[in-house]
């Protein structure tokens, strides 16, 4: 749903950046109509049972924040499963390419459920703190890559180990499938 309202330049009416201007202006219709499409789009993707829950909800931040409280308690426990098969995955009988997707899937899932916290800074910052966070995490994710394959990868797994900085995940990848 994150990536339809991206893509439809919505997503700011559920995140709180675009709020209800005041009544009488002129952009409050056009905002109101917006507001409702982007309602009527989220309760559209809901099961009929919890789409009349929400029916009253007036605000897409409203309906958002009122989903996401009910339905995000269970994010914890789908964190916790991800992670595990994530540092406990093991190549196998996978080709490489077989091995990485799946490791891929599962990472893009838990980013999906634990966003890299932005700056809240009135003034912006320039330490690039969130680039700093998302290279910590694909260096854990590289680990884990490097960690899972089979024993017949030592030698590029210990060069790779070696490398200062490690290298991103797409060129440990690459690196590995020239082995293979």
């Amino acid at each position: 749903m994150r990536r339809a309202l991206l893509s439809k330049n919505k997503h700011k009416f559920i995140d709180g950046t675009l709020p209800a201007p005041k009544p009488g202006t002129s952009l409050q219709e056009t905002w109101e109509r917006c507001n409702m499409m982007v309602i009527s789009w989220v309760t559209g993707t809901l099961s009929g049972q919890i789409a009349q829950s929400v029916v009253y909800i007036e605000d897409a931040r409203e309906l958002w924040e009122d989903l996401r409280e009910r339905f995000s308690k269970g994010d914890l426990f789908k964190i916790l499963d991800l992670l595990q098969e994530i540092h406990f995955m093991r190549q196998g009988e996978r080709t490489v390419t077989e091995f990485y997707t799946d490791l891929k899937i599962l990472w893009e899932e838990l980013e999906a459920l634990r966003l890299t916290p932005d700056c809240e800074c009135k003034i912006k910052c320039t330490c690039a703190l969130t680039k700093h966070i998302q290279r910590y995490k694909e260096s854990e994710y590289a680990l884990c890559l490097l960690k899972g394959m089979n024993d017949t990868y030592v030698t590029v797994k210990t060069q790779i180990l070696l490398m200062e900085p490690l290298p991103s995940i797409n060129r440990i990848f690459s690196l590995v499938i020239q082995q293979e």
